[in-house]
């Protein structure tokens, strides 16, 4: 058992190091260089943290463990939204969340991400096949109402702080654009390495619940734990990185990466999952 815990540590540190000094760096790079809006880096960083997740619900669904899937989920969501808030009181970026109604409808979906999976725990639906079309109405959903409520309060104010900022830095960003397939091409290699490393770590965490008979509730927030760092790291970087500019386009990022991160989760990669094991099941 400890030389398995020592393999979930060294994959969870492999997942730290290669989020904080590669992903992220070069997310940020790509983005510069494409100038795109606070909301879609965001929405970029989102989809891009979400890649372990989608490998150990895969995996765990493809060997019959389907509620440690759900739990990864589950905790997942719920420790994105912990750090994204820890990552907002550190920033002193509080007021900004207070004063904007767009970013709390954001925060409020984020938290609909987490109530969805206690639903479905406690009514025992979780492997009910009849959830996906509901999970992807869902997400369609969740989607629009982001899409309104950034368009009637964010939209405009976004786009102009965008415009200052690229003013300053158009000469730069022309020298820049040249290496934008050598980033984007950096960020496929990170993902094709964290599907090895999440590979991995789902075995050890079969072997943990298979071997030492480790319930699957715990295994699943283990993995939430560890599929978690990478959001940590980009929440923590957006706000970073947007403080001397103009902090909201941090919170914006960051609430974006929050929300595209756990709607992603719960209704796509829980859709994935389902499929996964009526297949294997049947």
């Amino acid at each position: 058992m400890v030389l398995a815990l020592i393999r979930f540590l060294l994959d969870t540190f492999l997942i730290v190091v290669i989020c904080k000094y590669v992903l992220v760096k070069y997310l940020r790079k790509l983005a510069e260089v494409l100038n795109l809006k606070a909301k879609t880096v965001g929405n970029i960083a989102g989809i891009a943290t979400s890649i372990p997740e989608l490998l150990t619900v895969s995996f765990s669904a493809f060997t019959g463990y389907i509620q440690t899937g759900l739990y990864n989920i589950l905790s997942s969501n719920t420790i994105n939204l912990i750090l994204y808030s820890i990552s907002i009181l550190a920033h002193k970026n509080g007021k900004l969340i207070r004063q904007n109604r767009g970013l709390q409808i954001e925060i409020l979906l984020a938290m609909i991400t987490i109530l969805i999976p206690i639903v479905m725990l406690v009514g025992k639906v979780e492997t009910s096949f009849v959830l996906v079309p509901f999970l992807l109405l869902l997400y369609g959903i969740i989607r629009v109402i982001d899409q309104k409520a950034h368009k009637k309060y964010l939209e405009q104010e976004e786009t102009e702080l965008l415009e200052e900022i690229q003013q300053e830095e158009k000469k730069v960003q022309q020298t820049e654009q040249k290496k934008g397939w050598l980033y984007g091409g950096i960020i496929v290699v990170v993902m094709v390495i964290l599907f090895f490393i999440g590979n991995h770590l789902s075995d050890v965490l079969e072997e943990l619940a298979g071997k030492f008979h480790l319930p699957e509730f715990l295994l699943g927030a283990l993995l939430g734990f560890a599929t978690s760092i990478p959001e940590l790291m980009t929440f923590f970087e957006a706000q970073s990185f947007h403080q001397e500019e103009d902090e909201k386009l941090g919170v914006v990022e960051a609430t974006n990466n929050l929300l595209a991160s756990n709607i992603l989760c719960l209704c796509i990669i829980q859709s994935i999952g389902i499929v996964i094991f009526t297949i294997v099941k049947h």
